[in-house]
């Protein structure tokens, strides 16, 4: 079963929050820091990562599972 992860702002840092997690799976000085963790995270899950901004909204969404979707091309 695939779990999404998500790079929250957290503290002047940022996170790595498993989605349905109550507690955060990593902590980071940088947004690049957590986005690396949760790349390597959703990858190995097959789920998604999203990436929120400073003021909470999604910036950014990857997949790295089932993509029911593709792009043509």
């Amino acid at each position: 079963m695939s779990k999404n992860q998500w790079v929250v702002p957290r503290d002047g840092g940022w996170a790595v929050l498993g989605e349905g997690n109550s507690r955060d799976t990593s902590h980071h000085e940088t947004q690049a820091e957590a986005i690396a963790a949760g790349t390597q995270i959703a990858r190995n899950n097959g789920g998604e990562l999203f990436i929120q901004d400073r003021h909470g909204q999604i910036r950014e969404r990857n997949s790295f599972g089932h993509d029911p979707y593709p792009p043509k091309g």
